[in-house]
């Protein structure tokens, strides 16, 4: 129809306007066709993993500008991620793949990580999900991870669009049972490689030889033991098969009170001091069994506080720390600032951009997270104390900061095989609720859409304004437990100068990246992932640009100001000619220098050519080629 001419009707007769046209010529088509076709082969399928459906002709729209430029290529769903595949995509070399992702592509979303979907139709922006009576033009999926991902539709066939928006809706939107998870078919079918050395590999932590295993490398055999009692998991689900307790302990105390009010070990420091957690007793009322939890918590007592064990500090997570409510409400805040589906949007809310993000209160979170795992830190290492984490059912604040203690303070946690082993043994054998927390069965999908969030709703409360047990408290439980709970509980505010000296000491010193680390907590220190932020802005997305790609944007305005005051110089006639001269030298250089192409002139300095009072002017400007490359203030943007 594209090569053929409208025939009239009859004499007189106008021939209709063509109400399709074509920017596309014929051998093109079949030339993208043949491209798809030898694409097919390209998706990488892990072990079990089964694809469902997909669509071609699909357009991954570009997200640096507003001008729908983007990419043609297919859209592909497994039961394991969504999938784009571009037509244009070149085969990497061998020596570039390696350093690729082995799992997940740039351009793959696995189902796990879809946080909402929205289509456009007629230029309006809908909430997908359930059963569709019209399919969308334009399909938007916002992610967990803070990616926006956007696929025009309109040029891709009909049935292709129905087939690929209902499959990403039924398969990342719609209830689950546990067995149709992927993990089921990829355990299946993946090889069962056995592992003999724990060094080299990860450490799975479901055999007593991998706790002995940790407890020989950290030094903790000697006051620890690996125990087997909760195998086959008979005693309680929630704690792993395999854990390590003091060697004391009986292990039929584990079996009491389904292994609450049990000290777990979680790792040793050098100089013998320990990580323990505990999950509090189940809170009751009744005076017999306060008698009878007053007598356990006392041998428990008795047990961590004589020789070898030495002082104990307990840190309650559950009553003086963050409440996850507190968490998620700051998240959902947080993340509708990274969540922006154009460049207008963006810019619309730089305007406000410092006020909304302190009103999420996200980064303060992240303060106080860092700043309890640095006390804890300051607790073993300076004072040689054990510290014990407790929490309700000790899986969730209890994983967070003891994962942030062990990754300061032991540098195998910071290899690739020493963190994938941390997040085993402290997430993943420490009970964290991840189907509940992460909502991967979608069991509350409609609760979750209503209120914008990626964690469900938990039923923890917010945290008191209050220590533990104190005079508020109630004076039944107070009596009873009281006198053996506060020497276990310790007032923050008695380590408060400790942990400043130890803080301020150690940042004081050189950096050894082989021992101890610790994070700066300061207020400007804690900040965005700026390359997840400033997608709209090309240069802040340049790998390792960082304060390069900053400079370059105040070499360009300070060029400019010093051209404006050129022409200003000019036009009145003054004297100072000479210096309107170093912008053209700045703009003729042939030399490149090593900033390029950021800037075109070679220096012995990073300083722009300016007077001296113009470069204070610019504040702490002159500091940026000192700081870290990954981050960009935005401030300075």
């Amino acid at each position: 129809m594209l090569g053929k001419g409208v025939v009239g009707g009859g004499g007189g007769t106008k021939a209709p306007k063509p109400s399709f046209v074509s920017y596309v010529r014929p051998e093109e088509i079949h030339t993208n066709e043949k491209e798809v076709t030898e694409k097919e082969v390209t998706l990488h399928l892990l072990p079990g993993e089964q694809v469902l459906c997909e669509a071609s002709t699909v357009l991954k729209y570009v997200q640096e500008d507003s001008s729908q430029h983007g990419v043609y290529g297919r859209l592909v769903c497994t039961d394991f991620k969504i999938a784009f595949l571009g037509d244009d995509e070149s085969t990497l070399d061998n020596d570039e793949t390696q350093f690729k992702n082995k799992v997940i592509g740039e351009n793959d979303i696995t189902l796990h990580c879809v946080d909402q979907i929205y289509g456009v139709f007629d230029e309006k922006k809908k909430t997908l999900f359930g059963q569709l009576k019209k399919y969308p033009e334009k399909l938007i999926i916002h992610c967990k991870d803070l990616r926006v991902f956007q696929f025009c539709l309109r040029y891709t066939k009909e049935e292709e669009v129905k087939r690929i928006v209902s499959g990403i809706i039924h398969h990342t939107q719609a209830p689950k049972l546990l067995k149709r998870l992927f993990l089921f078919s990829y355990a299946t079918a993946a090889q069962n490689n056995t592992v003999t050395d724990p060094k080299n590999h990860t450490v799975m932590f479901d055999s007593l030889k991998d706790w002995c295993w940790e407890l020989e490398r950290t030094k903790g055999n000697m006051k620890y033991k690996a125990v087997s009692v909760n195998e086959d998991y008979e005693v309680c689900e929630r704690l792993p098969a395999y854990f390590v307790v003091p060697t004391p302990l009986p292990e039929e105390n584990v079996q009491r009170f389904q292994g609450h009010g049990i000290p777990i070990w979680c790792w040793s420091c050098h100089n013998g001091s320990a990580l323990l957690k505990m999950s509090a007793l189940p809170k009751e009322q009744d005076d017999g069994i306060l008698q009878i939890q007053k007598s356990f918590f006392d041998r428990i007592y008795k047990t961590i506080h004589r020789p070898p064990y030495e002082i104990v500090k307990t840190e309650d997570l559950s009553s003086n720390f963050l409440s996850l409510q507190e968490i998620q409400t700051a998240y959902s805040k947080f993340k509708q600032l990274f969540l922006i589906d154009n460049s207008t949007e963006f810019w619309d809310t730089d305007i406000k951009w410092f006020s909304l993000l302190e009103s999420s209160s996200w980064l303060d979170i992240i303060r106080r997270c860092l700043k309890k795992a640095i006390e804890i830190t300051e607790c073993m290492e300076a004072q040689n104390m054990n510290v014990l984490l407790l929490e309700e059912n000790a899986s969730d604040l209890c994983c967070l900061i003891s994962s942030l203690v062990q990754l300061m303070m032991d540098p195998h946690c910071r290899t690739r095989i020493g963190f994938q082993s941390l997040i085993q043994k402290e997430w993943v054998m420490g009970g964290h609720c991840f189907l509940d927390r992460c909502n991967h069965l979608r069991q509350n999908d409609k609760e979750e859409h209503q209120r914008q969030l990626s964690l469900p709703l938990t039923q923890s409360k917010s945290s008191p304004k209050r220590g533990f047990f104190r005079e508020e408290t109630d004076h039944l439980i107070k009596n009873l437990l009281g006198k053996r709970i506060s020497k276990l509980i310790n007032s923050s505010d008695e380590l408060q100068d400790n942990f400043r000296e130890f803080y301020d000491t150690w940042h004081s010193k050189p950096t050894d990246y082989h021992g101890l680390l610790l994070p700066h907590i300061e207020g400007p220190e804690i900040k965005v992932w700026a390359q997840r932020y400033l997608r709209w802005i090309p240069e802040a997305q340049i790998l390792g640009g960082g304060r390069v790609a900053t400079m370059s944007k105040l070499l360009e305005m300070m060029e400019e100001v010093q051209s404006l005051q050129e022409k200003i110089d000019e036009r009145h006639h003054s004297q100072q000619a000479p210096q309107a001269e170093a912008p053209c030298l700045l703009r003729n250089s042939a030399r490149l220098s090593s900033l390029f192409p950021f800037a075109l002139l070679q220096r012995h300095s990073s300083k722009p050519v300016l007077p001296t009072s113009g470069w204070k002017a610019l504040g702490d400007e002159d500091d940026l080629a000192k700081q870290e490359d990954e981050f960009v203030d935005l401030g300075d943007v």
